[in-house]
């Protein structure tokens, strides 16, 4: 292939049910920084059915250009569908770089779209850079459980393609009176032997909150002792309105659930207030954390590396000190409910 045919950033807007998906905002503003080093533009690609008002919406957020495949086709994602028609956008347009988040629908139609268009895939991104020299994307992503940064190139093939975790990169500020240019996709989908049928759509109802949307996180880790433990987490995130997460440690030792763990094998978080229990801050943690607004840790060595990254630091017995804060938050509440 003529690398010099390619030029400008691709995103992948994902939507579920007609909302766009934080990551798809995400990329947009990355995808921004990336294009400035590039001195080039930012082209989302949406694929649904009445998606209209979501064109508009990803032109708010920073995308110069946004192409839109609008079809029944299309309501609900199937990885064929969307694949051929991501896979025409991209031979008709010839990005660059194209940048897809790290979601479950992501990580499906990542591999399968990168061997179409016979290019390579960098996947769970958590850093995405130009190399100043060459004008390559240098991809950054946790290798060998984490303990290593794997920095990957693509010179060979474009586009450059990622697949970038969500909560890594930080959405442009929306600008109601942003211009930009919407294209209409009309290339017909053909069937094939890969098409599946959706015969219904099941929803389950989950009580729980995920961490990545949680405005203040309760974490605790290997400092909790036990899964009986985490207990007073829980009563702490509840007088706070927040929710509970965790470190590697507690995942492995079978104390909490994978899914609110937090760091580079887990998931990076940006809460207004995040409160570090028990948790000595390796390096890999502090990767899916110390973005946040706030941080306030607690713990009993005074050289724990999480307090390096802490606004606040209090150097005692968690057992005795988070009872005591969920206690205060209570009182505060109740003085200001009578109030």
């Amino acid at each position: 292939m003529n690398l010099q045919d390619y030029k400008g950033v691709m995103t992948f807007a994902e939507q579920v049910e007609g909302k766009l998906t934080n990551v798809s905002l995400e990329l947009i503003g990355k995808g921004r920084e990336l294009a400035k080093d590039l001195n080039t533009n930012v082209t989302a690609v949406l694929v649904g059915e009445n998606m209209a008002d979501l064109a508009k919406t990803l032109i708010e957020y920073g995308a110069d250009r946004v192409i839109v495949a609008d079809d029944p086709e299309l309501k609900y994602y199937r990885t064929e569908p969307y694949t051929q028609v991501l896979a025409n956008v991209i031979n008709e347009y010839k990005p660059e770089a194209m940048l897809v988040g790290a979601t479950a629908i992501g990580r499906d139609l990542g591999p399968r779209l990168a061997g179409r268009i016979h290019t390579g895939l960098t996947a769970d991104c958590t850093k995405l850079e130009i190399d100043a020299e060459n004008k390559e994307l240098r991809m950054t992503r946790p290798a060998f459980g984490g303990n290593l940064m794997a920095t990957i190139l693509c010179s060979k093939h474009r586009p450059q393609m990622a697949t970038v975790r969500p909560g890594v990169m930080v959405k442009e500020i929306r600008d109601t009176n942003r211009k930009g240019e919407i294209i209409s996709y009309t290339k017909p989908i053909e069937k094939n032997k890969c098409f599946v049928e959706i015969e219904d759509v099941v929803k389950a109802i989950h009580k729980k909150v995920d961490i990545q949307d949680a405005k203040i996180l309760v974490s605790g880790g290997r400092g909790m002792g036990g899964p009986e433990n985490f207990k007073i987490l829980q009563d702490l995130a509840e007088a706070l309105g927040g929710e509970v997460s965790s470190s590697r440690a507690a995942v492995d030792a079978g104390w909490t659930p994978k899914e609110i763990q937090v760091g580079q094998t887990g998931k990076t978080v940006r809460p207004t207030l995040y409160i570090a229990c028990g948790i000595s801050g390796a390096i890999q943690h502090l990767a899916g954390m110390e973005e946040s607004d706030y941080i306030i840790a607690i713990n009993k060595d005074s050289g724990a590396p999480i307090f390096n990254v802490a606004d606040v630091g209090i150097v005692g017995d968690l057992f005795q000190i988070v009872p005591k804060l969920t206690e205060k938050v209570k009182e505060d509440r109740a003085k200001n409910a009578e109030q």
